[in-house]
């Protein structure tokens, strides 16, 4: 009986010290993500007259107008933590409090980073500086989001949507940011909200890119040992499984079971581990899942 207590304690204790990695894991890639949307923000979309999306964007067109016709300046760091502070209380309710404390910490992160980096001018190319920083700021809110954090602003919306309709996360930023677009042609002239929108379109591609757990696939397996490879797919990954018996093949007419589940990209790995391990000849098909109707399982963020 001690025996099997003292086990407990140390699965317990194994469990905790993952769970402080993978803690470790988020905050670095908060920081990580706080350096390249400050890198997006001072050396290419501020030069270029480029507005971000979502959120950011609209900080930066409240420090644009705040510089232009107000005695004062809002800097687009303060205002990005400052428009974040009612969704904050969105996400702590609607997905989690762990998703919520991590996206507090990349957004205060992204703020103050914006302060201590100065800003580059390495080009007036709005058309370079579209293309690059809406790339640069892809790739860390992709980034962000795969390992279970958030920038902030739309992220937390597209989040909650998406939970809702399904719709991919560059989708949704798309379609709430032609405001900033029209903001950009009012503000320094139409070509720029032209380049703002290039710039919108390379980041949502990019995040979409990255940002793997939204992109599911439809997995189709033809093998003859399917308790097997169904018991090694559901210890790998949480995914349920449909079974069709008394297939055959073809060319040996010998006894098959096909399988048919859903799986993200981000699971990918985990699927081929689990194949290799239970059934390596196995005919896998993989094919990209337009839409999926029902209940689909995704871990909390």
């Amino acid at each position: 009986m001690s025996g099997v207590i003292q086990g407990r304690a140390d699965m317990e204790d194994i469990q905790k010290l993952i769970e402080r990695h993978q803690y470790v894991g988020r905050a670095g890639t908060a920081f990580i993500y706080a350096i390249l949307v400050s890198i997006a923000v001072n050396f290419f979309w501020t030069p270029g007259h480029i507005y971000s999306s979502g959120v950011t964007g609209l900080a930066q067109l409240v420090n644009t107008l705040t510089m232009r016709y107000a005695p004062f300046e809002v800097t687009t760091g303060v205002m990005l933590f400052v428009l974040n502070m009612p969704l904050f209380v969105l996400a702590w309710f609607k997905i989690g409090h762990r998703f919520t404390i991590f996206t507090f910490i990349s957004v205060t992160l992204a703020s103050i980073m914006m302060h201590l980096i100065q800003p580059v001018t390495l080009t007036h190319d709005p058309l370079i500086c579209a293309i690059f920083g809406g790339a640069i700021n892809g790739f860390g809110t992709g980034l962000s989001l795969r390992y279970g954090i958030s920038t902030g602003g739309l992220d937390i919306i597209g989040i909650v949507l998406r939970k809702k309709t399904g719709a991919k996360m560059g989708r949704i930023n798309i379609s709430f940011n032609v405001l900033i677009i029209l903001a950009a042609g009012f503000v320094f002239g139409w070509p720029y909200a032209l380049y703002s929108a290039i710039g919108l379109v390379v980041n949502a591609r990019v995040m979409d890119m990255v940002y793997t757990r939204q992109q599911l696939l439809q997995v189709m397996i033809v093998t003859d040992r399917p308790k097997s490879v169904t018991d090694s797919i559901q210890n790998h990954i949480r995914r349920g499984i449909t079974i069709v018996h008394g297939a055959e093949g073809a060319y040996h007419h010998d006894s098959k079971a096909i399988l048919f589940t859903v799986i993200s990209q981000y699971e990918m790995y985990e699927l081929r581990a689990a194949m290799e391990e239970s059934d390596p000849h196995a005919f896998v098909s993989i094919t990209e899942s337009m839409q999926i109707m029902g209940h689909f399982y995704e871990p909390k963020l």
